[in-house]
């Protein structure tokens, strides 16, 4: 059985982590280097790097960022933020990236999840899909959460499936930063619907949260970034409490 991982998230405006409420309201939560540094020596399975304003303000990712967190760590490191080319990711990956996340420009060229794919492998294309339930319904927005759109969630999630994603990295906006728990009924069907990992984000609040969307939302991994930047939650202490609870992990 695949091991469930255990994901931090540096969430970068700049160049500076910061963690918000529903994707406002941010604040400071440290050097990202350091805090890369870190989780990669504390347990971590993966690292997610965003670069939240980069699609808004319409510039690239933070190119010197990524080569110094690449030195930091030896777990895998996806990188998200104004990525809309082919050349992005290239350079990405000669900074160290393992993988890349694309969002708005996916949604709005979604021909850029096949170039990815068909140049790079699927394994290191990430889709990032930000959605909130609005009525029932689960809608995708675009650019840090602040543009919605009429694409509904699972459809859309088939569909960069069927073009060759690797992945998918599902925040629920409703969720974001509330540490409520995570949407686990909405990563339950998404998991019935496609055959790629999906990696939950949005509503971390306690290591019971971590085991609930494991066990009733499918979910391959755990993305969370508050809970671990301010110390309310050690990696390891809750892989101990995820393991009791029979859930595969990587200690």
């Amino acid at each position: 059985m695949l091991t469930k991982r255990i994901v931090p998230c540096l969430d970068i405006k700049d160049g500076r982590t910061v963690k918000g409420v529903n994707f406002v309201d941010l604040r400071d939560a440290g050097d990202p280097v350091t805090l890369a540094k870190q989780y990669a020596e504390l347990g971590a399975d993966e690292l997610v790097f965003l670069d939240i304003t980069a699609t808004k303000e319409k510039r690239r990712t933070l190119h010197d960022m990524v080569l110094k967190v690449a030195e930091q760590v030896n777990i895998p490191f996806t990188v998200g933020g104004g990525i809309s080319s082919v050349e992005d990711v290239d350079d990405l990956l000669h900074c160290g990236a393992d993988k890349v996340s694309i969002n708005s420009a996916a949604v709005k060229r979604p021909e850029l999840i096949n170039e990815l794919s068909a140049k790079f492998g699927s394994q290191c294309v990430v889709v990032a899909i930000d959605a909130k339930q609005i009525e029932g319904e689960w809608f995708v927005h675009l650019a840090g959460g602040s543009i919605p759109t009429n694409i509904k969630l699972f459809d859309w999630a088939k569909e960069v499936e069927q073009r060759g994603a690797g992945e998918i990295l599902f925040t629920s906006m409703n969720h974001d930063g509330t540490k409520a728990g995570f949407a686990n009924k909405a990563l339950a069907k998404l998991s019935e619907l496609v055959n790629i990992p999906i990696i939950a984000s949005g509503g971390a609040g306690t290591m019971q949260h971590f085991a609930d969307t494991f066990k009733e939302g499918k979910a391959d991994a755990a993305l969370a970034a508050s809970v671990f930047h301010f110390g309310e939650i050690a990696i390891r202490d809750l892989k101990e409490v995820l393991k009791n609870q029979d859930i595969p992990v990587r200690l």
